[in-house]
C-alpha cells in the first residue's frame, strides 16, 4: 500500500508583519490513495491534538508520496 507524508500548516503573521507557513504536523501513513489519506490524516491529527476539527488549529494540509521513484 503506498505511503504518503501530510503535513497540516498555518500561516501565522510574525513579529516583522509578514505573514509566515508553519508546520503544525507531520504525520506519515499508509492509504489507498491522496484522498484515503486526506481522511486519515485529518482524523489522527485530530486524535494527536485532542479536537473534532482540524481546521482550527491548520489552514491548510499539503500531501505528498512517501515512496521515492527509483
Amino acid at each position: 500500500m503506498p505511503r504518503f507524508i501530510v503535513r497540516f500548516l498555518k500561516e501565522i503573521l510574525g513579529e516583522n508583519g509578514r505573514i509566515s507557513e508553519v508546520c503544525q504536523t507531520t504525520v506519515e501513513l499508509e492509504a489507498q490513495d491522496e484522498s484515503d489519506a486526506e481522511r486519515k490524516a485529518k482524523l489522527r491529527f485530530c486524535d494527536i491534538h485532542g479536537i473534532h476539527d482540524w481546521s482550527l488549529h491548520a489552514d491548510r494540509l499539503k500531501i505528498d508520496p512517501a515512496d521515492f521513484p527509483s
